[in-house]
């Protein structure tokens, strides 16, 4: 039975309480969504892209949705903050998928920057939301069809023409929940033209005891000459199960970076879709994954070259230990009449016991001459030769073991281009090898405070 049928259900029992939570706007899309999903199933271990990852699978819990907004008691100003020593953010919050935020301190601009509940800006602005909402991310996808048929709230980020965000803006999304609930956010980011911002989301989970599962999906839409930074890291428990995706176009001249880490996790299936859609755009699709215990990370990627003259570069790395497994699934596509492209895909990979298993799929769909495309994928352990000339220095084997695992995540934190982020995630992946970050539950998120 396709995991998805009892979420129609609900829609159907309870379309009338769905709606009166949420916007017109978002509310329009639903009928489409539903018809989206009346012969859909979620995709199965086995089909393609989806080896390790069973998402009918996932869904399949009675989980719980919030549909009449229950609130937290929880004051956004005492919940737990990543904070990032030496930089400055404009924070918000989703206590499981209730929006909050403290004092907006982007009001007073002017500039007509919108950083807001996605539902308060389609009341308040609902021609500017209705233009870009549901249409980078396809009904098609059943993720995103149920995301769009149940979700009632989300952030929705909008900077005008040529102006640019120097505060980076930071999502704090907290699961603490008594019962299995299924958490349904919805990102919507629009950078006009010339507009630059940059954006950091943490996943935290509070209640470590309880599964709850995450559905979210992001949309991105650049302008031409936009930048936009989209930082994406995840510390949460055994418990927790993640279903991203994210969905992105670009127009010419445009920078987009991604990095998706994930630190400690339960379950996790992040999907990236990339569209090219202008000349001279730049696309680095970063990520990394760090897994012990039952812990399961799959990403999966496209990046579409639509036209020539664009350039893409995408890195994903993994160490894995214990029993866990990984798995990336990734495909660059270069369109017909699209010279001049340069793309290039790795995924390298660490499996530091003999139990951790790696699954990789590396892909080039090439239709045209004149380009520059490589992509490849490793698979191996630990530099014997270089913990050998360690460990006779007198570098105890686990020290040792450490810095060479925190030497083959360098590149992926290199690429990250805030300098006090990139401080602050070498400083995490070194308590995580260390075995701090295990499973952030233990500490009810604490782990990650500023601790020096």
């Amino acid at each position: 039975m396709s995991s998805i049928k009892q979420y129609t259900d609900i829609f159907h029992a309870y379309g009338s309480a769905i709606d009166a939570h949420s916007a017109p706007v978002l509310n329009a899309l639903r009928p489409d969504a539903l018809k989206a999903l009346e012969n859909a199933t979620m995709p199965r271990k086995g089909d393609e892209d989806y080896e390790t990852t069973d998402l009918n699978e996932l869904f399949a819990p009675d989980y719980g949705v919030n549909i009449n907004r229950v609130n937290l008691t929880a004051d956004p100003a005492e919940a737990f903050r990543c904070d990032v020593p030496n930089m400055s953010t404009s924070p918000y919050y989703f206590f499981n998928d209730v929006y909050h935020h403290d004092a907006d301190t982007l009001a007073s601009r002017g500039d007509g920057v919108i950083v807001s509940s996605l539902r308060k800006a389609a009341i308040e602005h609902p021609e500017l939301v209705a233009r870009h909402y549901a249409r980078i991310a396809p009904l098609s996808n059943p993720q995103v069809a149920l995301n769009t048929l149940l979700a009632q709230d989300g952030i929705f980020v909008y900077v005008p023409r040529n102006v640019v965000l120097e505060r980076t803006l930071q999502l704090v999304n907290i699961m603490n929940v008594a019962q299995p609930v299924m958490a349904v956010r919805r990102v919507l980011v629009v950078l006009e033209d010339g507009a630059q911002a940059r954006m950091l989301v943490c996943d935290h989970t509070q209640s470590r005891d309880v599964q709850c599962l995450s559905n979210q999906v992001i949309e991105i839409s650049l302008g031409e000459g936009a930048t936009f930074d989209y930082y994406d890291l995840e510390a949460t428990a055994s418990s927790s199960r993640r279903a991203s995706t994210l969905w992105a176009q670009q127009a010419a001249g445009s920078n987009l970076l991604i990095d998706g880490i994930t630190l400690a996790n339960g379950i996790t299936r992040n999907g990236y879709h990339i569209s090219i859609n202008g000349e001279h755009a730049e696309t680095s699709l970063l990520g990394m994954a760090i897994a012990s215990g039952e812990q399961h990370v799959d990403n999966h990627t496209y990046i579409g070259h639509n036209v020539g003259h664009c350039h893409s570069n995408e890195l994903f790395k993994y160490v894995l230990d214990d029993r866990a497994t990984g798995a990336f699934s990734g495909k660059i596509l270069v369109a017909e009449n699209a010279p001049k492209v340069e793309a290039y895909q790795s995924n390298r990979n660490v499996c530091a016991s003999p139990a951790a298993k790696m699954f990789t799929k590396p892909q080039l769909e090439i239709y045209t001459d004149d380009v520059k495309c490589s992509h490849g994928a490793t698979v191996g352990q630990l530099d014997q030769d270089a913990l050998f000339y360690m460990r006779t220095r007198g570098i105890p084997e686990h020290d040792a073991r450490t810095l060479l695992m925190q030497a083959f995540m360098s590149d992926v934190i290199d690429g990250v281009r805030i300098e006090a982020l990139k401080d602050r995630l070498h400083h995490l992946v070194e308590k995580r090898f260390a075995g701090a970050l295990a499973d952030c539950g233990e500490c009810s998120g604490k782990c990650l405070r500023n601790k020096k």
